[in-house]
């Protein structure tokens, strides 16, 4: 049982410091963006690395990256939402407001909350639901949606990516026995292809040389995407969906505290008041999970 509770506990620091890797990789691309560098492009780059990296270091270190057969549809599965996370997330800003795009995707927690119930053994939990739905409302007042100019394909592709990321969190956890190495370059080889039609759909490939418009903000983006995804593996391979999701609501709180220092935003009352609410209810989850594994009295 203490095991048990460590492994846990330490899945969700793991969780808490992959939202932090990725909120960082927010502020970067959008640097990166200004100076002619697409989404798209730096997303193709990234996947092709992490599959050189993995590659590279399981050469050296001797280790097999062969899957066997029953292991194959779960990193094929992971490496599917994945790539549809970043599809459709990229797709939908062309059409709303990123603001709006970023508070439909972060309905993913909840959507992970209501389905944990029925694609595993875990029982509903209202207090994790309220718990959602207090980051969530932070995550708004934070965000600060611009409610202008909606189309109906933004918002159906920020659905979509919402609904992506809770099947991501689920089919990671079905790939939690699964060497991190194999699963790391195996999804990637999924996703690989996904991106490369993205972005000869978008412009066409730059070569590397264009990096060195913004090389620090392209080297902290790579930087946040690489540990953020690998952290995400291992925390998933701990904890279950629904506390791992309510952990990454912190990724947009760290990408607006992050923005505020480096790019000068300057940050109103409301969003002070919901990543107040952001916080408290990343608290409460901590608790509230220590407080459900903590041995009753004999």
């Amino acid at each position: 049982m203490a095991a048990g509770r460590t492994n846990e506990g330490g899945g969700l620091l793991l969780a808490f410091m992959s939202a932090a890797a990725f909120g960082t990789n927010i502020v970067s691309a959008q640097i990166a963006g200004a100076a002619g560098l697409g989404g798209p492009l730096l997303v193709f780059y990234r996947v092709l690395i992490m599959l050189v990296l993995v590659g590279g270091v399981a050469l050296l270190a001797g280790t097999r990256l062969a899957l066997l057969r029953h292991q194959r549809r779960p990193v094929l599965l992971f490496g599917v939402t994945t790539a549809l996370v970043g599809i459709a997330y990229l797709s939908s800003v062309a059409f709303v407001p990123v603001s709006v795009a970023a508070v439909i995707f972060y309905t993913y927690p909840m959507v992970i909350v209501l389905a944990e119930p029925l694609l595993t053994r875990s029982a509903f939990r209202a207090d994790r639901l309220a718990v959602a739905l207090v980051a969530f409302l932070g995550i708004a007042l934070v965000v600060g949606p611009d409610l202008r100019g909606l189309d109906p394909r933004g918002l159906a592709l920020a659905g979509l990516a919402s609904v992506a990321a809770a099947a991501q969190f689920f089919a990671a956890s079905r790939c939690a026995a699964i060497a991190t190495m194999p699963k790391l370059f195996w999804s990637h080889v999924v996703i690989l292809p996904v991106a490369l039609a993205i972005v000869a759909l978008t412009g066409g490939i730059l070569p590397p040389q264009a990096f060195l418009l913004a090389p620090l903000a392209v080297a902290v983006t790579y930087g946040g995407y690489l540990i953020g995804f690998v952290l995400q593996i291992l925390a998933l391979a701990r904890i279950a969906p629904g506390p791992a999701g309510l952990a990454f609501c912190a990724e947009p709180i760290v990408a607006v505290a992050i923005a505020a220092v480096v790019l000068g935003e300057r940050l109103g009352a409301l969003q002070y008041a919901g990543g107040g609410l952001v916080i408290a209810a990343l608290t409460a989850n901590v608790i509230l999970e220590q407080t459900r594994r903590r041995p009753l009295p004999a």
